[in-house]
């Protein structure tokens, strides 16, 4: 045999072996996460833990390929030997909503060993890493986690990608942690609610235990159920404890927001409730009989009541209660002004003392356009290029659903059926705990409605659910009181009890 054919066949061997290792170096590696080791003081005694920061890479089950990568901050208390109770550690992945917001609301407001105050962080109190270890989830677009490739973050920017990509970053992170005997619980703050529900579904159609979910001003996850419709009504509750706090309640009503509360509920059942159930037949002086019972009851004026649909949307009551105020969307007391923000000390926090040192934005609290765009133009935000759909849609459809959002300000748009969620979960597993927890003065929120949602349930949710209603909005925790009911509730929750 000739020299040169086995001097060529090993040139192109190694051009083959050459072009195949650069291809796979192009792909980009997991990244090996940071562990830091803390302490802080609680009631005077230690409480010393691991925060682990990382990106778990989100995969194509059938290629292996990185479609994405989900930061997450883990809290882990170390257990030498076997635990006291015999049983291990609960384990809480915890998250926000939007969509397209990041985790840092719950971390550092509540849940984490560190919370925000005056700027700075300071040693958190009511942190529910006393009570299970903590991971909290940056979905992809938001925080530190990003699409894979550009073509890629529409797979993500979306509910159903959204659904799919959260579960298989629970199930993956679970896995590469040695963490499956650890009791799981999923806790999701708004849309983050909603998705708790779903997540916890999915895992557990794949043979993955759930605990508990907890619902955090995001709604019950019973849509399939049926709609909100037969509670909407109560939703007057709320206006009148608010119109209360801004003195525009007519003073014969209550003197507390207690005492409105249980006013507004009561002429919502007798009342108003079955006044809407024939709505079209009332007559015109019924219709002015209804307009003034909720002109008294919520302070809008009764001329401000339309006489055909005799109803109030959120976005109506937050404009016209009070002349020349917006109401803020999350707590009506409140009108729509700047918050003072830790954001400083996230930052640094993140980078230096968690020590996970990235030239990223952190999306969420840093802008991604202070980041590189080969065209120089930053992308719309998630929200913006979300797609709520759940099934297919038309356009007229999708438009319709957008546009009575916007014009309710109830919430998101509903397009498509709605996924597996609370339910569903009960109906795999009777023994999943499931807490709801609003807050009376959200204007997205319905604590009287979630009241009589209690009272309808069927036997299975009725005692898997519990629902609790705070004196706050919908980040009811931003009162200290309040965050720490609140906190001992999640504590409850994640402890079994």
């Amino acid at each position: 045999m000739s020299e040169i054919p086995r001097l060529w066949r090993a040139a192109a061997t190694a051009f083959i072996l050459a072009l195949t290792a650069t291809s796979a170096a192009a792909l980009p590696a997991a990244e090996a996460p940071v562990v830091t080791r803390h302490e802080i003081r609680i009631g005077g005694k230690p409480l010393r833990y691991e925060a682990e920061t990382g990106r778990i890479a989100i995969r194509d089950a059938e290629t292996g390929q990185p479609r994405g990568f989900m930061f997450y901050i883990a809290y882990r208390v170390p257990s030498p030997g076997k635990p006291p109770s015999g049983k291990p550690r609960p384990l809480a992945f915890v998250w926000n909503g939007g969509p397209g917001a990041n985790s840092a609301t719950l971390h550092f407001e509540v849940a984490g060993p560190k919370r925000g105050e005056d700027g700075r962080l300071v040693d958190n109190a009511e942190t529910w890493l006393t009570h299970a270890d903590l991971v909290f989830v940056d979905p992809i677009g938001t925080g530190f986690s990003r699409p894979a490739a550009a073509e890629d973050a529409q797979a993500f920017y979306g509910t159903l990608g959204d659904v799919a990509s959260v579960t298989e970053f629970v199930r993956s992170w679970r896995l590469l942690h040695g963490a499956e005997a650890q009791p799981l619980y999923l806790i999701g703050e708004s849309w983050g609610a909603g998705r708790a529900a779903n997540v916890g579904h999915a895992l557990m159609t794949r043979g993955i235990p759930v605990a508990g979910l907890g619902l955090i001003s995001g709604g019950t996850g019973l849509s399939r159920l049926g709609d909100d419709a037969p509670v909407t009504h109560l939703r007057i509750a709320g206006y009148a404890a608010t119109a209360l706090h801004h003195g525009r309640l007519a003073p014969d009503v209550g003197a507390t927001p207690e005492a409105v509360r249980r006013a507004a509920e009561a002429w919502a059942h007798d009342v108003y409730g079955p006044a809407l159930a024939r709505r079209d037949s009332l007559t015109p002086e019924e219709r002015e009989t209804i307009a003034a019972g909720l002109s008294r009851l919520t302070g809008l004026p009764a001329e401000r009541i339309d006489r055909k649909t005799l109803t109030i949307t959120p976005r109506q009551f937050r404009t016209e209660l009070v002349p020349g105020r917006m109401l803020n969307v999350f707590d009506m007391r409140i009108a729509d002004e700047p918050r003072a923000s830790a954001r400083g000390a996230i930052l640094a926090y993140l980078r230096g003392d968690l020590g996970y040192r990235t030239d990223l934005p952190y999306v969420g609290l840093e802008a991604l356009a202070d980041g590189y765009f080969p065209d120089g133009t930053a992308p719309q935000t998630v929200g913006a290029r979300w797609d709520y759909a759940t099934g297919p849609v038309t356009p007229e459809e999708r438009q319709a659903a957008i546009a009575e959002a916007v014009r309710t300000g109830a919430g998101p748009p509903k397009l498509g059926p709605p996924l597996p969620a609370t339910a569903e979960a009960v109906a795999l597993d009777p023994k999943l705990k499931v807490l709801v927890a609003s807050g009376l003065y959200d204007s997205l929120a319905n604590c009287a409605g979630d009241d009589e949602t209690a009272r309808r349930l069927p036997p299975a949710l009725k005692a898997a659910m519990s629902f609790r209603c705070y004196p706050g909005g919908h980040m009811m925790y931003r009162e200290t009181p309040v965050r720490v009911q609140f906190s001992d509730d999640i504590r409850a929750l994640v402890s079994g009890r």
